[in-house]
């Protein structure tokens, strides 16, 4: 699977049966092999919408809902939609789900006031009208904040990063879920953009106030806007 990554609607297919395989054990992985910081990542993502409490917010990709039990804590109310139902049937939220693509996200225009997403940018078919639903399904001065991966600036670190995120995830993945699948996502970082581009990217789809912080030491990137 990593060999060649797959494209356009074999991406889409690929990704969907690959979530769908992991979804039993996605939680118990992501604690593993973030050794247990995704939780704060997803907690700085939460804090960094700053909306009224009652905020309709949208987690894209929710996967089990992690987000989604973050952000109702946080006082919003949220929904989730993610393109996997093994994902969705797996999800531990009381928050209302909904299957839907995230390029043509099932919502009105101006309907919500902020968005949320962890981890996903880089499954994406395309990241260009993955924004562009994003500006509109949002309001004006709607919120939105973006995790993903990262590579660290610094040499040592870069090493240390890339030997684990290459060589130890697919090797524990593989223990604790499935190989194939944690083989495929380090090699999909290839699909992400360098964050100077993703941040024009979302400054090109009516975003202001773009910005971009790392996480975890440089392993993982939290972007943020406002709809304009």
């Amino acid at each position: 699977m990593t060999d060649v990554l797959p494209v356009a609607a074999e991406k889409t297919r690929v990704v969907e049966e690959m979530f769908d395989r992991i979804a039993p054990r996605y939680d118990l992985c992501n604690r593993i092999l973030t050794f247990g910081m995704d939780i704060g990542w997803r907690k700085k993502a939460v804090a960094s919408l700053a909306l009224p409490r009652g905020s309709r917010v949208l987690d894209i990709a929710c996967g089990t809902g992690d987000l989604c039990r973050d952000l109702e804590r946080a006082g919003y109310q949220a929904t989730g939609v993610d393109f996997s139902f093994g994902m969705l049937r797996a999800a531990r939220t009381t928050a209302p789900l909904v299957r839907g693509d995230a390029l043509r996200l099932p919502f009105a225009d101006a309907s919500v006031n902020g968005i949320t997403s962890g981890f996903a940018l880089r499954n994406f078919a395309a990241l260009e009208p993955f924004f562009a639903e994003c500006a509109r399904v949002l309001r004006p001065g709607g919120r939105i904040a973006l995790l993903d991966v990262a590579e660290p600036d610094d040499a040592l670190r870069r090493g240390v990063h890339g030997f684990w995120f290459r060589r130890a995830v697919p090797f524990i993945g593989g223990i604790v879920s499935d190989r194939r699948a944690y083989a495929y996502l380090p090699a999909s970082t290839a699909y992400l953009p360098s964050s100077t581009t993703l941040v024009s990217h979302m400054a090109a789809n009516r975003f202001d106030a773009v910005t971009r912080v790392g996480l975890g030491f440089g392993a993982a990137q939290l972007l943020t806007g406002t709809r304009a």
